[in-house]
């Protein structure tokens, strides 16, 4: 699949932001960095907490970063993610709030990056990973 945007820079960014993660209980560390419509790059590491309800994956950090200033249309979210202080052995693919937290703000165009290089990723649609998916389309 070709994509209109650097898919390996966005892909170094991802593996960068893993050292942003806050792990200190599972020791998997994740980065993500979101693209937005405007090229600007929001990166995100997931953020643990004893409660581990309380705990906030990288892609909805990156998300709400971007959101909460004011960001609204994206691109593109590269997600890496493994074992803290090693390269990621397999792809880290967003969790189910996730892939809900990115249909509230995905259009048709959007890619979903799964990485464990900047050389080697897949890359697919929100459809693909999140079928049948509920939208605000849902509730008008």
């Amino acid at each position: 699949m070709k994509t209109e945007f650097d898919t390996a820079g966005l892909v170094t960014a991802a593996l960068e932001a893993r050292g942003m993660a806050y792990t200190p209980y599972s020791h998997y560390t994740v980065g993500a960095a979101l693209l937005t419509a405007e090229g600007e790059i929001y990166q995100g590491g997931n953020i643990e907490n004893a409660s581990y309800g309380a705990t906030n994956c990288a892609e909805r950090t990156a998300i709400f970063k971007a959101v909460s200033e004011g960001r609204r249309k994206f691109s593109a979210i590269a997600i890496a993610g493994g074992l803290e202080g090693k390269e990621p052995a397999d792809y880290a693919y967003p969790c189910g709030i996730c892939r809900q937290v990115i249909k509230e703000f995905a259009g048709e165009d959007f890619r979903i990056i799964v990485a464990k290089s900047a050389g080697d990723y897949k890359v697919y649609t929100l459809e693909e990973l999140l079928p049948h998916g509920f939208g605000g389309e849902s509730i008008q």
